[in-house]
């Protein structure tokens, strides 16, 4: 199993070509790429031209850090056919950059609307049967998390969606921060997708179904927002005893091309210090499940 630092958090602060570096001096011996408005912008077309990805690449060999992952976020299963198509060809350069990295691992969200499901999930289908092509010629593994706010949410609903595009280089992403929403227990989504459990991202949150749905209360009630956080590991309401017992169970721990990603996003004033302690952390997780 790969650890990776997603560096969000550090945005702000760092260049593209500093994060490897910034995980090196982190103790983190990978990374992953999420949208930046350098290399994969939310749901636009990639910014990063081969000099910029060669230049990146050779930051990573002389940082002695890897890319275990790269995260794009594009509407390929948008209602909206122009969008929809905008996305898949984005979804190429997406590839080519991660071909030209040397990276064969991708993650990413379903891309469509839970208020059109029908509609978003026939086009997420049309999407895939242009783009699994390119992913099985290329050996691109595309691991895709259930995010909330999207049409599908639910663990075992997402895996059903991801299982009949019938194409192994298809995975799931278990986001621990998006837990409460999954519906499903860990065990029960972990155990259903087997050794398809290609990438987990750490993170705490609330559950927001706590005190009869009013943990969290939003005016006018009854709106259709989703409420989570990305705290540090033991922040908020995830059992993680329990989360890495399943993941020890599915054997995810031992697999040698699985990737664990920190991925705290709320702390930011002490995101130095929140990026060594979630690796000491999962380090001591995986250690006590063994």
């Amino acid at each position: 199993m790969k650890m990776a630092l997603d560096p969000t958090p550090f945005h702000r602060t760092h260049s593209l070509l500093q994060f490897p570096q910034l995980a090196a001096e982190l103790g983190y011996p990978y990374l992953q790429l999420t949208p930046h408005p350098d290399f994969l912008p939310f749901f636009t077309h990639p910014k990063a031209d081969d000099a910029l990805a060669a230049a990146l690449k050779k930051a990573c060999a002389e940082a002695e850090v890897g890319i275990a992952s790269i995260l794009p976020v594009l509407r390929w299963s948008s209602p909206d056919e122009n969008l929809r198509q905008a996305a898949v060809r984005y979804w190429r350069r997406a590839v080519q950059l991660a071909v030209d990295l040397g990276v064969s691992q991708m993650n990413t969200e379903f891309g469509g609307r839970p208020e059109h499901p029908e509609e978003s999930e026939a086009a997420f289908y049309r999407s895939m049967e242009e783009l699994v092509p390119l992913f099985e010629r290329e050996g691109i593994q595309v691991a895709i998390d259930p995010h909330p706010d999207d049409f599908v949410e639910e663990g075992l609903a997402a895996w059903r969606v991801i299982r009949g595009v019938n194409s192994p280089n298809l995975g799931f992403v278990y986001v621990a921060a998006h837990a409460f929403h999954l519906v499903d227990s860990p065990d029960r989504i972990l155990r259903e997708v087997g050794d398809r459990l290609q990438m987990v991202h750490v993170a705490d949150t609330m559950d927001h179904r706590a005190s009869n749905g009013l943990r969290y209360i939003t005016n006018p009630p009854g709106n259709p927002v989703r409420v989570h956080q990305h705290l540090k590991i033991g922040d908020g309401d995830v059992d993680w005893q329990q989360l890495f017992a399943a993941l020890a169970r599915n054997g995810f721990l031992d697999r040698t091309d699985t990737v664990m990603v920190s991925s705290v996003f709320g702390e930011n004033e002490n995101a130095l210090e929140v990026a060594r302690y979630q690796l000491a952390t999962m380090t001591d997780l995986v250690n006590g499940t063994r």
